[in-house]
């Protein structure tokens, strides 16, 4: 049988080190990365040693920022990682990307723009099924033209972003619970969207003419068939596998 986590052990030693070269490559040599936002340990390798010690650079040598298990509630680059998929950069104490978004421009990056010796970054968000978000930051000391640099190399950066997040995560086996799940029906689709809206059982019955035990079964099956124990984490794997989307239906 296939070791997949040993196999992607193996692959991170190069992964880590083309993240590393790529922030060398186009000014934004300082490098932080994260394979899941929600782990308050940081991002090590198969003998718990954390990379941003053994093997990325960052701005300050003297600040280990990795062992902050707060971090990722506070900085405002993780907030807004949290908020879109696409690579953005920040400069000026703005976040900006390729479209316009109103996600961005709220998140306050007032603590950015005080940091002294920080520059611009680039950072690249990684959203995987399940609910797992990473996220990989470049950044410089200066600022160094950093919209140009991000018309440039923002998608390769994107890329190598998530292949790192996603062959650390598959070596730690991440997550715990995470299984193929079997087709679910058109049902349960339906329960779990409108269930995701914030409707009871009884309520999701009327809309869909249906009895509650009706409705309970299909939702029983639904968790079954995503590995989810409850309500709650049953709608979290179905929209992180796309089941459950922006509308109910």
């Amino acid at each position: 049988m296939t070791d997949y986590r040993a196999q992607c052990w193996a692959e991170m030693p190069a992964l880590i080190t083309a993240v590393q070269a790529a922030g060398d490559r186009i000014g934004l040599p300082y490098v932080a990365a994260q394979a899941d936002l929600g782990d308050p340990e940081p991002m090590s390798d198969a003998d718990g040693k954390p990379y941003a010690e053994t093997s990325f650079h960052w701005v300050d040598p003297d600040h280990a920022y990795w062992r902050d298990r707060k971090l990722a509630l506070h900085i405002a680059f993780l907030t807004a990682a949290r908020l879109v998929a696409e690579p953005f950069f920040y400069s000026d104490g703005r976040l900006r990307t390729w479209r316009p978004t109103q996600l961005l421009e709220a998140v306050d990056c007032e603590q950015a723009k005080n940091t002294p010796n920080f520059g611009e970054a680039i950072i690249a968000p990684v959203h995987l099924p399940r609910g797992l978000v990473g996220a990989v930051f470049w950044c410089s000391r200066e600022p160094v033209g950093v919209e140009s640099l991000f018309e440039r190399h923002a998608g390769d950066l994107h890329n190598l972003a998530l292949k790192l997040v996603a062959t650390h995560n598959e070596a730690r086996g991440r997550p715990r619970n995470a299984t193929v799940p079997q087709t679910l029906t058109r049902r349960e689709v339906q329960c779990l969207r409108w269930a995701a809206a914030g409707k009871t059982d009884g309520e999701i019955g009327i809309i869909l003419s249906l009895s509650v035990s009706t409705v309970r079964f299909h939702l029983r099956n639904a968790a079954a068939k995503l590995g989810a124990t409850g309500r709650a984490q049953s709608i979290q794997i179905a929209a992180g596998l796309g089941f459950v989307g922006a509308r109910a239906a």
